[in-house]
């Protein structure tokens, strides 16, 4: 299949800012993201999509060499012809940029990005019950996260001090070894790429900016969410750096199982033992549902794992359009331990039948003679 232009898979103009790729590739993955889509490959194509398109637009270099080569990209003779432009990150010489700052020392690669950046998502567990999951629940819960330190604001610098560009890469966050020809780059081992160093740390938070933080937050569980499905709760991660926002905490939620129902997808599931009397007249029994229990008419003759449909008494679709159906298979129970009076009527009961009362029966008897024959 062809690929599909990178504007168009995050539905923005060539026009877009920065802000607005970013803000459609958040609302765009959020949509599709495969924790929300178990089992839906389309999903999982489409979150690969939209992850390659915003790895590019959202990068000035490769957004402008996008704009100008599209996918093909520049030739580049002497590494096997055109470069790979799919996905610009996908290793090898596919990354342009660190090519030219490898060879050419500089050029295309620039210095350490020091704009805003977004903080680091976190992750957190929560189990429910199987009612709570049907219907949908509102919970609370406590997790711990990195925040800006008080005493500093976040520059892990001493009160009254701050914090110095680093002496070893002027303030890039890289440094380059070698001459000539061949020049390496690499994130600078003085500030690990920060661009600046702090001498005089603050003793709150020992320099690093950010002291850990228990936190409470109430999520809101929608009806009909399944097991291992993921809520997101935006901007309740990590704190961003250089004034960027905070990011996100994903809830996987965990939904115990239930004693007597099963589910699949929409639909619930349910073995329901009853009579041999039961199957043979017909009954009206009473079905337990997560509601509460319904009557329902079950007809003379009911075979062992019939199965009866209930409508609207399954699990609500997430994405709309009412509940499934509930499935209610009998179990037809032959009773044991009988006393000698029970034992005797029944022998009476099944002489007194013909045969053709059992139509399995007969069948089998019928196929088993024209074998012998």
């Amino acid at each position: 299949m062809a690929k599909r232009d990178y504007y168009e898979v995050l539905g923005v103009p060539k026009t877009a800012t920065d802000a607005e790729i970013k803000s459609a590739y958040r609302k765009k993955a959020k949509e599709c993201h495969p924790d929300l889509h178990q089992n839906d490959h389309s999903a999982e194509e489409r979150f690969k999509e939209l992850n390659e398109a915003n790895e590019v637009l959202s990068d000035p270099d490769k957004r402008a060499r996008y704009d100008q080569f599209g996918f093909d990209g520049p030739p580049m003779q002497g590494f096997g012809g055109a470069g790979d432009f799919s996905g610009f990150g996908g290793g090898g010489f596919g990354d342009f940029s660190s090519i030219f700052d490898t060879i050419f020392g500089g050029g295309m690669g620039g210095n350490r990005r020091q704009g805003p950046m977004q903080g680091d998502d976190l992750r957190h567990d929560i189990a429910i019950s199987f009612e709570e999951a049907a219907f949908g629940c509102q919970k609370t819960f406590e997790f711990i996260r990195n925040e800006h330190c008080e005493t500093c604001h976040g520059t892990g610098a001493k009160p009254g001090t701050s914090a110095q560009t680093c002496p070893t890469c002027k303030g890039t966050g890289q440094v380059r070894q070698g001459g000539g020809f061949m020049v390496t780059v690499r994130t600078c081992p003085t500030c690990h790429g920060e661009g600046k160093i702090v001498k005089d740390k603050c003793a709150d938070c020992q320099g690093s900016g950010h002291t850990r933080k228990k936190r409470t937050a109430t999520i809101k569980i929608p009806a009909g969410i399944d097991n291992g499905q993921t809520i997101v709760m935006n901007g309740q991660g990590e704190p961003g750096t250089q004034g960027g926002p905070n990011g996100d905490l994903y809830v996987r939620v965990t939904v115990r199982p239930h004693k007597l129902f099963k589910r699949e997808g929409t639909t619930l599931r349910l073995e329901l033992p009853i009579s041999v009397t039961q199957a043979a007249l017909g009954a009206d029994i009473e079905v337990p549902t997560l509601k509460q229990p319904v009557k329902y008419r079950i007809p003379e003759g009911t075979q062992n794992d019939t199965e009866f449909r209930l409508k609207g008494y399954g699990i609500m679709n997430l994405r709309g359009g009412g509940a499934g159906d509930l499935v209610v298979r009998v179990k037809v129970e032959v009773p044991k331990r009988l006393n000698d009076k029970q034992k005797e009527l029944l022998q009476k009961f099944e002489e007194s039948l013909s045969g053709r009362e059992y139509e399995g029966k007969k069948s089998f008897a019928d196929k088993l003679k024209d074998m012998l024959h």
